[in-house]
This record gives structure tokens, sequence and C-alpha cells, in this order.
């Protein structure tokens, strides 16, 4: 099934616009919303991800989780969507409000967005995280000085992001 995403305004308003996300091409003033996700355990660690050798991508690369809003979702619905999706995770209940945003704009290759990160506290273990096929291969809890070491490596994505957010809540 086709998934279709909704166009924003770099104010976050609705366009009224709704377009395939497949080939989608935004021209200047429209934006498409994502949404990332920061998963703590009680312990303090974050949990991360390793990309699927099938991504066309950054296969292979270890990440924190997220993906599209589609249209008619909001930002929170997405994210309780994807954590629930990719990791198996319940987050209904535990949506805060984001702990950090950006956008990006490339004219040049239509590809504008909107990004929300939530940090999300949820008492779980490993043993509870259920991967969805083709997204993820494993799943580790992980300290930050172990997220530094595969950002060393080059393999941790988003890692500029997830320090921001980070320290956009004192974190770091």
């Amino acid at each position: 099934m086709e998934e279709l995403i909704d166009i924003y305004t770099r104010d976050r308003e609705l366009t009224g616009k709704t377009i395939p996300r497949e080939g989608a091409f935004l021209g200047e003033g429209e934006y498409m919303l994502y949404v990332l996700y920061l998963i703590e355990a009680p312990d303090g660690r974050l949990l991360i991800t390793q990309r699927s050798a099938e991504k066309h991508w950054a296969a292979g690369w270890w990440e924190i989780g997220g993906g599209g809003v589609r249209a008619g979702e909001t930002s929170e619905q997405a994210l309780v969507r994807e954590v629930a999706e990719e990791v198996g995770l319940n987050a209904a209940g535990h949506v805060p409000t984001p702990a950090f945003c950006y956008e990006n704009v490339d004219l040049a290759r239509g590809d504008n967005y909107l990004v929300d990160i939530y940090h999300l506290h949820l008492d779980f273990s490993l043993d509870d995280v259920r991967l969805l096929d083709g997204e993820a291969v494993d799943a580790r809890l992980a300290t930050w000085d172990e997220i530094c070491e595969l950002r060393d490596q080059g393999i941790f994505l988003h890692f500029k992001r997830l320090e921001q957010t980070l320290r956009a809540e004192h974190l770091l």
C-alpha cells in the first residue's frame, strides 16, 4: 500500500496537500515531518538498533529509531506507532513534548523535512524488544560512551542529533 504524507509549512502548519512519500520532491516552503526517539531504560542506558543490511542507506549502522509521519497523523501518534512497529514497545501514555526539533532544507533534492526527537523513559528490558523484520537486525542497551565508540567507528546514524537532544535536556 502506498504511504501518503501531509505537507507542512516551516511553521508546522498543514498546507492541505497530501502526496505519496515514495519519490516525493518538495519545493521551497514545503516540508514532510519525521519523528526520532530515544528510549531510555530504567538503568539509564539507551536502546539502539542495528539497521538491516537490506537498507539502501547506512546499512548495518547503529541508530536510534524513528520514521515518517503519515498523512492524518500527529507527531505524537507517529511516535507511538513507530515505537510499536520498530521495537515492539508500548509508548502510549508516555509521550512527552519533543526534546529537540530541527529542520532540513535541500531544495536541489526536494528533501525538506522537520524532525521531532522524543526522549522516552520506559520500564522495559532487552527481552521485551521485538524488532521489525527488514528494519533492524539487532538491538542493545548502550551507555553514552558505547554510543561514542560506535560514532568513532563511523557506524552510528543521527549521532549529532542525539547529542544535540541530550545537550538540550542538559544531560551532557
